[in-house]
């Protein structure tokens, strides 16, 4: 099966739809698939200067479109968009024409444009909901304005999902937030999935035991979170939670990702006696570190799943989520003692102080977590990703079949 997949960004490691469509890709092609890209990243050249073709990148690559006002700020987040104007178009009716299946990732010009070009040439097309609009407008201070997300959800409805007969959501949470919204495509709820290196991380832990920590750590108790340093992600009441809690003399906190709020973070976590450390880190490293952590926490107000949620209890940690109504990452709590109220940093000092005040048990359900995380293999939600597909384009051929009769 040749695939297409649409995604204004893809080679990038701050995003999080970014990093699934990459390890999609690469289970596809392991499974025999051809995968292409049709995106807006840095053209990539030999060492000449010369465009590399599509045949050795693998992508194909539309100019940036800069919005104005605003590209500095998504910029800070990690992000491009597509350009869709004359000079795009040919490329985009190549990476389309090649293709067997499109597969668009976003809600944005790219990929509205592709896929209308797709459906129009009856080639069949399905679409993924990963971005939802209160993350979206959390850039801007309204993730929280009600009417701006209905408003949101109804144009991405009628102006791009119309068009799809089947729709890839990353949790139920999300194929519900369609649902009630009046999206009357076939919902596919599917895990993002993580890779078999954090749950063998778990494993090896789950069987040799912890392994020592690193001199700067030893007499610390080390709490991580992964995620994007932006104001829904609420990395600052894990910071504010510190100095409620007990052990606040003992906690370091550790901050993985990249974002606008960096400055903001870095300030704020001067009142610790630790204060937070801020890192951005290849896979490998990643799981060095979740392995050096005592606690994970996910502070979020708004995740359509939370990876990362699911790879640090992967590898064999207790983790402590937001149990926000507009979030999917409660799902991974297995019983209240892992849930906190949103927002509020003494509540989350109070989930702290629970798990450092009972080591026994959280050494316990260390390897409960460890063991739900094989829900989650990316083997098995690229297999779901691929019976979709296939539906996709049977569909699509009775209709083709039934047209020409």
């Amino acid at each position: 099966m040749k695939i297409l997949f649409v995604i204004d960004t893809y080679d990038t490691n701050n995003n999080g739809t970014s990093i699934s469509a990459q390890r999609f890709a690469g289970e596809l092609r392991r499974r025999g698939h051809e995968v292409r890209i049709l995106c807006a990243d840095p053209q990539e050249t030999d060492e000449k200067g010369v465009a590399l073709p599509v045949e050795v990148t693998g992508k194909y690559i539309v100019s940036e479109y800069k919005v104005p006002l605003f590209n500095p700020l998504i910029k800070k987040h990690g992000f491009t968009f597509g350009d869709v104007l004359s000079k795009s178009k040919p490329v985009i009716r190549e990476a389309v024409e090649w293709a067997d299946i499109v597969h668009s990732f976003m809600p944005f010009a790219l990929e509205m444009v592709a896929s209308s070009y797709a459906a129009k040439i009856g080639k069949p097309n399905t679409g993924a909901f990963h971005i939802q609009p209160e993350n979206l407008w959390s850039s801007v201070g309204l993730g929280k304005v009600q009417w701006i997300q209905n408003m949101s959800y109804r144009n991405f409805r009628d102006w791009h999902y119309y068009k799809f007969s089947h729709v890839h959501v990353p949790s139920a949470f999300m194929g519900r937030m369609l649902e009630e919204r009046g999206y009357n495509a076939k919902i596919h709820v599917i895990s993002n999935g993580i890779q078999d290196t954090f749950m063998e991380a778990g494993k090896n832990k789950m069987d040799n035991g912890r392994p020592p920590k690193l001199a700067e750590y030893q007499d610390k108790i080390v709490i991580m979170m992964v995620g994007r340093l932006s104001q829904e992600k609420r990395q600052d009441v894990i910071i504010n939670a510190v100095t409620y809690s007990k052990y606040a003399d003992k906690i370091q906190l550790i901050f993985a990702g990249k974002g606008p709020e960096y400055d903001h973070y870095v300030e704020l976590g001067k009142q610790l006696k630790h204060e937070p450390q801020f890192v951005y880190l290849e896979q490998k490293e990643l799981i060095n570190l979740l392995l050096q952590c005592d606690l994970y926490v996910h502070a979020s107000d708004m995740e359509s799943e939370a990876i990362s949620c699911i790879e640090a209890f992967a590898t064999g940690l207790v983790p402590v989520i937001a149990n926000s109504e507009v979030s999917a990452t409660p799902q991974f709590a297995l019983d209240g003692r892992s849930l906190f109220l949103p927002g509020s940093p003494k509540d989350l000092a109070r989930a702290i102080d629970y798990w450092l005040d009972h080591p026994k048990e959280r050494e316990y359900m260390e390897k409960i977590y460890a063991k739900a995380a094989k829900t989650y293999s990316l083997t098995n939600s690229v297999r779901m990703f691929e019976e979709m597909l296939n539906e996709e384009i049977a569909d699509q051929n009775a209709l083709t079949s039934k047209d020409k009769s």
